[in-house]
Order: C-alpha cells, then structure tokens, then sequence
C-alpha cells in the first residue's frame, strides 16, 4: 500500500505553482508573459527574443531569473516584485485539499522557486494559508532556485527539516532529484508520468494521492 511508504514522515514539503491548483488555472501563463515584457524592456530587446532568453534560462539555470542574474547581474527584487503582480481571481478555495493536508501527520511547509508574498496570495485565495506552518520562497534560498543542491541545503536548514522523515511534492520532476538524493519521497504532481529513478510516486490527482495516506 502507498502508505505504508509514508510512515516515517513528519514533515511535508509542497511545490505551489501547478502543484497545489491544477495546471489548467493557467496561473503561470500570467509570471511568463510578465516575465517576457520585464526581459524585454530590461534588455531591450524584442518580445519574441525575451520570450526565447526566458525559456532558455529557464532550462539552463533552473529559473529565468537565475539566468538574468548570472549573465546580466540584474537585482532580483524589482524583478520578482513585477512578475509575480498578476490576478488571482481564476483560483477558488479548495476545502477538500484543506481538510486533507491538515490531517497530514506533522509539518506542513510551501517551498516555492516564486517569493513567499506570492506563495501567500496564491495560499489564500486557494483558502490553504493557514494549513502550513512556513512558507519558503527563492529569497529564503538567497535567490538560488531549485534543483540546485544549494537552495535545498539552505531552505531545509533553515527549517530544521530532516530529509529522512520527509516527503516532497512537486510537479517539476527535476526538482525532485536532489530531495530523493537526500532521502526524501518524492511525489511527481502532474498529468502524465516521468519514469525517472528518482520520482517515488506519480498522482495527476493530489487530493486522490493524498487519501490514501491519511
């Protein structure tokens, strides 16, 4: 039984965007296209040129952001602040969730690669802020984003979280690789599979996932 896998755990580490709301909100389509027109004005540079720069940070760095900081020293603040200003009125508080990671065993974390403010706007239009006992963002992670090793070192420390009594939830599987690395159980959040080693559990459907171990 999936449960019993999760015996051990006291402490519960959840992604938010695309992790905690379905996909289809289309939550971060908003970050991206705010994300093109920051790049573009910054750099000025096209929009169609600033989309394909964040794409390929993205995919290089872990984070457009991460890319801009490293090959054109930009301070991240002004830039968070920006992308992450955006609506929220497509996302509804989901009560079962609610009811669902309450009744988790132990701690309840959000470890975000957006900012803990966001994390919080999104938590409470989602009726989830009060389920989690901290919420983490890339600035708690002095901006390094996951998967590096780094960001989890310093966030999981700041914690005082144990990896071997841990489980992770995620909906980007690169981001699972250095928990599972440290011991953790990994769940790939998503509506498809990824057969990777270092993904323990796949559900497209997390309150489904999360009955079964409560």
């Amino acid at each position: 039984m999936i449960s019993n896998s999760f015996k051990h755990v006291n402490s519960w580490v959840f992604d938010l965007d695309n992790t905690l709301y379905s996909p289809e909100v289309c939550l971060f389509d908003q970050i991206e296209k705010k994300m093109t027109d920051w790049i573009s004005q910054k750099l000025s540079i096209t929009k169609e040129s600033a989309d394909i720069l964040r794409s390929q940070y993205w995919k290089k760095y872990g984070t457009s952001l991460a890319g801009l900081m490293r090959e054109h020293k930009i301070e991240p603040e002004e830039y968070l602040t920006y992308v992450h200003d955006i609506s929220f009125d497509n996302l509804t508080e989901n009560l079962v969730l609610k009811n669902l990671i309450e009744n988790l065993p132990g701690k309840k974390i959000v470890y975000t690669n957006g900012t803990a403010p966001y994390a919080k706007n999104v938590l409470s239009a989602l009726g989830l802020l009060n389920v989690f006992s901290s919420i983490y963002g890339v600035e708690d992670a002095d901006y390094n984003p996951k998967p590096e090793y780094k960001a989890y070192e310093l966030v999981f420390k700041k914690d005082g979280l144990n990896p071997l009594t841990s489980a992770m939830f995620e909906d980007e599987p690169r981001n699972l690789k250095v928990p599972h690395q440290l011991g953790m159980k990994t769940i790939f959040v998503s509506p498809a599979p990824k057969n990777e080693p270092y993904i323990d559990f796949h559900t497209s459907d997390l309150s489904g996932f999360l009955k079964h171990l409560i």
